[in-house]
Parts: C-alpha cells; sequence; structure tokens
C-alpha cells in the first residue's frame, strides 16, 4: 500500500483538528484519509492515542499527524481531547471521532460559519443520511441521529463531539471535558455544551456540517450506551444543573410525552389479559405515539422501505421504554447523592 504523504505544516492554523482513538481499525483509516482530502486545507492535525494495542499511532504517523498519547490505556476521549487541546495552536479546536468521515465540503462549512459569526464559541454538526454500517441497528440509530440534529434547533444549548468545533480560548477557560465526571465516553461533550451556555457562550447547530458514521451498532451495545452512558447521566447533568429541559434536540416535549405514552401502552397491554375494555385504550396509546412521532417515522420512509420503517418504530418505542428507565435511575441516583450530601452537611454541624 503506498504511504501517504505527510502535509506541509501550518504554523498558525484555523483548526486545530484533535481526533481521540484507541484501537481505531479501519474507520480510523477511513477518517484520517478523509481529513487528508478535504478541500479546506487551514489545519493542523492533531491524533490522541488513548492506549491502542493495534497500529493507530503508527497509521497516524503515516498520514502527517501530530501524535500524541494519553501514557495510560483507555483514559476516554474526553481525556484525549484535552490532551490534544494543549498542544493546539489553531483559533479553533476541531473534535472528530475517529470512527467518522469527513466529507470533502465538512470543514469548509465549518470555517465558513465561524467567520461568518466571530461571536460563535462552538459549532456541531450531524451524521449523514448514509451511514457505513449496513446492519438494521446502525441504520436506524444514525438516521435517527441524523433526523434529531437536522430537525434541531440552530441556537443550541449543547455540544457534539462527533463532529463540532470549539474556540480554543473558551475551551481552555472552561477547563475543557470533566474527566473527573466523565472517565469513560458518555455525555461530556453535552456538558460542555451546557457550561459553554451557562458562561454566555453562543453555540450553532450547522446542519450543513455532516459526517459520516462507520459504528456498526449492536442492539445490546446500543441499549447499554444509551442507557448507561448517555440516559442516566443525561438526566443526572439536568437535576444538577437546574437548567431545565429544552425544547429541543432529543428532550423534544413530543418525546417527554411519548415516554408516557409507550408506558401506558405497556400498563394497558397488561391490563388487557384480564380487561377486555382495555384494548381500547392500548390502541388509543398507540395511536398517539404514531401522531406524536409522525414527522420521523415518515422521515425513516422516505428514506427507507416499509419493512424498515416498521422495524424503526418499534425500534423508536424500544427507545423510550429505556429512555424513561433511564430517568427513573438518574433521579435516584440524583437524589440519593442529594441526601448523602444533607447528611454530611448535617454531622458536620452537628461536630461542631
Amino acid at each position: 500500500m503506498r504511504q501517504p504523504v505527510p502535509p506541509k505544516a501550518i504554523s498558525h492554523p484555523f483548526l486545530s483538528i484533535v481526533v481521540p482513538v484507541y484501537n481505531g481499525g479501519e474507520a480510523f483509516r477511513a477518517c484520517l484519509s478523509a481529513i487528508r482530502r478535504s478541500h479546506f486545507q487551514n489545519w493542523e492535525l492533531i491524533v490522541v492515542d488513548d492506549g491502542s494495542s493495534d497500529r493507530s499511532a503508527q497509521v497516524a504517523s503515516e498520514f502527517g499527524a501530530t501524535v500524541l498519547s494519553t501514557h495510560k490505556p483507555q483514559s476516554g476521549p474526553g481525556f484525549a481531547r484535552n490532551v490534544g487541546a494543549q498542544v493546539a495552536k489553531g483559533q479553533y479546536l476541531c473534535f472528530i471521532d475517529a470512527d467518522c468521515e469527513v466529507n470533502s465540503q465538512t470543514f469548509s462549512h465549518l470555517a465558513e460559519v465561524l467567520r461568518r459569526d466571530l461571536t460563535l464559541d462552538a459549532v456541531f454538526g450531524s451524521y449523514d443520511d448514509a451511514p457505513k454500517a449496513t446492519n438494521f441497528v446502525a441504520q436506524y440509530k444514525n438516521l435517527l441521529h441524523h433526523y434529531t440534529h437536522q430537525t434541531g434547533c440552530e441556537d443550541a444549548s449543547t455540544f457534539w463531539a462527533g463532529c463540532g468545533a470549539v474556540k480554543r480560548s473558551t475551551f481552555l477557560a472552561l477547563g475543557g471535558f470533566d474527566t473527573q465526571r466523565y472517565p469513560r465516553p458518555s455525555i461530556e461533550d453535552i456538558d460542555l455544551g451546557y457550561r459553554i451556555k451557562q458562561a454566555g457562550g453562543k453555540i450553532l447547530l450547522a446542519k450543513q456540517v455532516q459526517v459520516k458514521h462507520h459504528k456498526a451498532w449492536k442492539l445490546n451495545s446500543l441499549i447499554k450506551t444509551d442507557l448507561f452512558d448517555r440516559g442516566i447521566p443525561w438526566t443526572q447533568l439536568l437535576l444538577d444543573s437546574r437548567s431545565g429541559m429544552a425544547n429541543d434536540l432529543n428532550l423534544q416535549v413530543s418525546s417527554r410525552l411519548s415516554v408516557v405514552a409507550v408506558y401506558l401502552l405497556l400498563l394497558l397491554g397488561l391490563s388487557s389479559f384480564y380487561s377486555p375494555q382495555a384494548v381500547w385504550g392500548l390502541l388509543l396509546a398507540a395511536i398517539a405515539l404514531l401522531i406524536l412521532n409522525q414527522d420521523v417515522y415518515r422521515f425513516f420512509r422516505q428514506k427507507r422501505d416499509l419493512s424498515f420503517t416498521l422495524k424503526a418504530i418499534l425500534m423508536h418505542w424500544l427507545y423510550y421504554i429505556y429512555s424513561g428507565l433511564a430517568f427513573l435511575i438518574g433521579n435516584y441516583l440524583h437524589w440519593q447523592e442529594q441526601l448523602g450530601k444533607d447528611r454530611a452537611v448535617t454531622k458536620t454541624l452537628f461536630d461542631h
């Protein structure tokens, strides 16, 4: 295989592209190759190896990246991104996940948006509607992410590090990603977005900024990630920040109502074994779910066939079931933590 020619070094790049990687494999090579093919070239490439046991670090060197190490295995992408940010020279830090492939215009669109509005502290995009993995769960999850971001509010209250840029001065002033709270892949990017907004910053969801996702989601890994690495910690973050739920992205009112409707569906489904009249309530709950989510289901049908859409609807209802569970567990853990703090304060008062 012909080795890629390293790019010429730029002393004052506009973007510092930071890619955290752990055993990146072929998706990582595709990620770096796509970055090199980008039409926009005013950037430096920093790859932070998080203790990989494969050739990820060597591959990054072949592509001319500045290769750093976390010096301990699997410190988490937040920690790795922070390491890269410390040596970055660009005006903006551009975070790209190692399993994401930019298109030829991704960085051009990012730069255009950032140069047009100098008051922006951060910009992020979305996955495209043509994910690399062909299995159903991966197609469903990535299409849902694409739809959610493409229909979200441009004046964003959060951040996404799969493909997002942050003003370096803002990032450093806020201390970067919170690696104490999020030592593993989680919602460290959402937390950063909340802190940017709380500091009076401005975040834009730029819908033209898109990347192709390579991750081949499986059902068990998807549920585990959505529940333990996203849903529960996100609930705790919302309760801790007391910022309330914005009617946007995954937290839209329609989504919250859908969680209620899907649990009514389950309850009425069980009740129908003992009370035939419950079937009517069951039908009403199902109709409510279809109406509340008609736009996303129409989107699935536009992008894929009827068979896919029907399976996607069932997957979406399953998502609402475990999202409700995540909300309950997150609340329980939050109040347990608050109770522990209250007990500690009371003990301190009595000790004095």
